[in-house]
């Protein structure tokens, strides 16, 4: 979709819902991952509120469907609070995040959420399965377009680069992926657990377009997306967006900080966090 007819400060606010609502859901089960769902707030909100991903709430297995893999399925409410904000299901319900008997595990289950593509959580696996929705697409001769949202940490481990490498062997030109480059994993910065850079020398490297941005500008992730469709008319490669993002985006104590990857908020935590976003 051109620029021109989307409304960005709609994806804005929908983007503030999305962390706002992942605060509330793991400060209620007082388990969860806040960083990295803040992180990728924005990518989301432009993708399904930008017109970019083709879905239908009312028929969320729709033939004619677009398809999201979220490999770091621990940003689940973020991607809960996606889904429930376009209607596959009541967004008022996630409240019972990670309790029992609820969908809303804490890594994202496709059997039991509408919407969700494919249960992640063991991360390395997510662009695989990817891999294999993009090809599918292909020799079902659909116009079907695949995404994915990587975490940078599992870029550490060696199926990343084999399903990377694999992507631009079969040609797969129906598959963009977001890298959500916020350098901070669970034990520490990925610079110092084991260093990513040059990552988009890298990613060039293994035959694949690929575009820097900044990954909070809703602005700069859809320019980003209409280029990677561009490219797909005329290129037989598979695209990559390193979004350059902070981990914990929005709530000044939780930003580049380590220590947010997996703590949940605590009363005056959260109370101070929603000052912030609102």
């Amino acid at each position: 979709m051109s620029s021109q007819t989307i409304n960005f400060e709609t994806i804005k606010e929908k983007a503030l819902q999305i962390r706002i609502n992942s605060l509330k859901m793991i400060h209620a089960a007082k388990s969860g991952h806040p960083g990295g769902s803040l992180s990728i707030a924005d990518i989301l909100a432009t993708l399904y509120f930008g017109d970019h991903l083709k879905h239908n709430p009312k028929d969320p297995k729709a033939e004619d469907r677009d398809i999201l893999v979220v490999s770091k399925g621990h940003s689940s409410p973020a991607v809960y609070s996606a889904l429930g904000l376009a209607g596959f299901f009541n967004i008022e319900d996630t409240i019972n995040f990670r309790k029992l008997g609820s969908p809303f595990q804490g890594h994202i289950d496709c059997v039991r959420v509408p919407g969700v593509e494919m249960s992640t959580g063991s991360l390395g696996h997510g662009l695989s399965n990817a891999n294999g929705f993009a090809i599918a697409a292909k020799l079902d001769k659909t116009k079907r377009k695949v995404f994915a949202v990587l975490s940078d940490g599992e870029l550490q481990e060696g199926q990343s680069w084999e399903a990377f490498m694999a992507a631009a062997h079969f040609q797969l030109n129906n598959l963009v992926v977001f890298i959500d480059r916020n350098r901070i994993q669970l034990d520490g910065f990925t610079e110092t657990t084991m260093a990513l850079n040059p990552l988009e020398d890298k990613l060039r490297a293994f035959n694949w377009n690929t575009e820097v941005i900044d990954g909070h500008s809703v602005e700069e992730i859809n320019s980003a997306l209409e280029k990677a469709y561009k490219a797909a008319e005329s290129s037989d490669k598979p695209f990559a967006i390193i979004a350059n993002t902070v981990k914990g985006k929005g709530v000044s104590f939780m930003e580049d900080q380590v220590s947010w990857h997996g703590v949940a908020p605590k009363d005056e935590d959260l109370e101070k966090a929603l000052e912030e976003l609102k």
